[in-house]
């Protein structure tokens, strides 16, 4: 009598689910072991051209999988772009040469744009995985809770959440991860907390995004680059050290 399992049974599907899940945890895991990027939180003038702008959201976007093995469950596939200073001034050259804007709209479009960073800080965040309505991260019975944090300790919820429920085509060209099959939200932080500390420090190596929730916990990460650059306006947010 054979133990074997006959091609095309439930068994034998599973078995080969599993295989390939495995498989693709394997490539995922391995990519991003690799991944060295880092960014710069460096304010001031940078030099970019429409061009641009494909690489600099790659340099500012990270995706992360929370999967069950066993249950062959993927809880949450979540990307995000960190709508910094260096990413929204790529942003806002693409979009006026997009647009063919004269020189005048130019210079309004990139300073919206920039100025929107000292009053937050702003991620453009698409999500998927279980089911859907658990995963409208606006809503009080969202499976997640989000927290913007960083390597030495800060932890910090959102002021606002906006849901994305029908992405335009700017939101679809300029997001191109933003598929039909995911939920699209706007996440902004305050730069500050209420006793006037930065939300990201200015001694932070990383800083990241966390879902957290009764699956598990899944963090994308934005390596800083460690050079200084942009540490001096963020420590000046810092209460005088009483004495």
């Amino acid at each position: 009598m054979h133990s074997e399992t006959a091609p095309g049974t439930l068994e034998s599907v599973t078995d080969v689910s599993r295989s390939v899940l495995g498989c693709f945890l394997a490539v995922s895991l391995l990519l991003g072991g690799c991944s060295t990027t880092t960014v710069s939180l460096r304010e001031g003038p940078r030099e970019y051209v429409g061009t641009d702008y494909e690489s600099v959201l790659r340099k500012w976007t990270r995706t992360e999988h929370l999967i069950a093995l066993s249950e062959l469950e993927n809880f949450l596939t979540a990307t995000a772009t960190f709508e910094a200073w260096d990413f929204r001034w790529a942003y806002a050259v693409r979009y006026v040469q997009d647009y063919r804007l004269t020189l005048d709209q130019r210079k309004q479009v990139l300073e919206k744009a920039l100025a929107e960073t000292q009053q937050r800080h702003q991620f453009f965040v698409a999500i998927q995985g279980g089911e859907r309505r658990h995963a409208d991260l606006t809503k009080p019975e969202s499976a997640w809770i989000v927290r913007l944090i960083d390597d030495t300790g800060n932890e910090t919820a959102p002021e606002e959440i906006v849901a994305v429920r029908r992405p335009n085509a700017l939101e679809r060209t300029y997001y191109p991860y933003n598929t039909v099959w995911r939920q699209a939200f706007r996440i902004r932080f305050p730069r500050s907390k209420e006793d006037g500390r930065p939300t990201i420090s200015p001694r932070a190596s990383w800083v990241g995004l966390r879902f957290a929730g009764a699956h598990g916990a899944s963090e994308l990460i934005w390596q800083i680059d460690g050079d200084g650059e942009g540490e001096t306006k963020r420590a000046a947010a810092a209460p005088p050290t009483s004495r």
